[in-house]
């Protein structure tokens, strides 16, 4: 097969698009760290986007001390632990049925399941908040775990089905000849092919669930339950709202979303492509 040249010309366009992209990207980036490096005079007298005249290191420190934000990051590091692990498991075991099973109406279930990501999640505010105060469950791990996993199975579904279907059904049928069944098929063979798939769920879904918000405001009402999006809320005031510490205290939230996207990046790509595949 003949390979394809690419003109230097537009290989160098294509990098200056992808420098000026990531530029655009990362400019609110640089617009909190100013805010978050500068004394409350200096913000008051001086543009946003000004640099600071003196780093204020310590507003991280007074950030971290004065917003409780180590009961709030361990919170949502506890509730993420939990919910993604086991979301997970939940929608590739539904996928696994969906693509290697064989039984009527998988198709019309496949799209049951999608018609969840056409809801609004506003519109399913009043009906939760009715059924979770009836079952006890409102600022309960228990309760916030049952939202957050069921607004995030269709979507895991999708991505996941979409990448079993691209493992060949032969192995499905070696599988069997060595005496697997259909569990030992799913964790031995199905889930160890899927790795790349899985990676970028596991993406997705913590950086969803660490920066929710409307859900946990809702529903958990307790400040020892709050989750760090919630937590940041106490930097504002009656009055007024301290934008310093704020914005430093949302750098510091951020940390843990970049670490598990630096982690799990090397399968970004081949899991989205394999799910767009299937």
């Amino acid at each position: 097969m003949e390979e394809i040249r690419v003109h230097p010309v537009w290989s160098a366009l294509r990098y200056l698009f992808l420098i000026l992209l990531a530029a655009l990207f990362l400019i609110p980036v640089v617009f909190i760290a100013f805010t978050a490096l500068k004394s409350k005079p200096e913000l008051l007298t001086s543009p946003f986007y000004a640099w600071p005249k003196q780093f204020q290191w310590d507003n991280f420190a007074k950030a971290w001390d004065k917003g409780n934000l180590s009961m709030y990051m361990r919170n949502t590091i506890f509730i993420c632990l939990v919910k993604v692990p086991l979301g997970i498991v939940i929608e590739a075991l539904a996928a696994y049925a969906l693509t290697r099973l064989k039984f009527r109406w998988s198709n019309s279930l496949f799209a049951f399941f999608l018609v969840g990501m056409m809801i609004p999640m506003q519109a399913t505010l009043v009906p939760l908040n009715i059924f979770l105060n009836k079952t006890h469950l409102v600022s309960t791990y228990p309760g916030i775990f049952l939202v957050y996993v069921g607004f995030g199975i269709p979507f895991g579904i999708l991505i996941l089905r979409g990448f079993f279907r691209t493992i060949p059904k032969e192995i499905d049928e070696a599988a069997l000849i060595d005496g697997c069944g259909d569990l030992s098929k799913f964790f031995r063979i199905i889930l160890p092919l899927s790795i790349p798939a899985i990676a970028t769920l596991v993406i997705f879904d913590f950086m969803a669930t660490w920066n929710e918000f409307l859900l946990a405001q809702i529903f958990i009402t307790k400040d020892s339950m709050k989750t760090i999006t919630t937590g940041l809320m106490s930097f504002r005031g009656e009055h007024a709202t301290d934008y310093t510490l704020l914005n430093a205290g949302v750098l510091i939230s951020i940390i843990p979303t970049l670490t598990v996207y630096l982690v799990f990046q090397k399968y970004f790509v081949s899991g989205l492509a394999g799910s767009v595949k299937g």
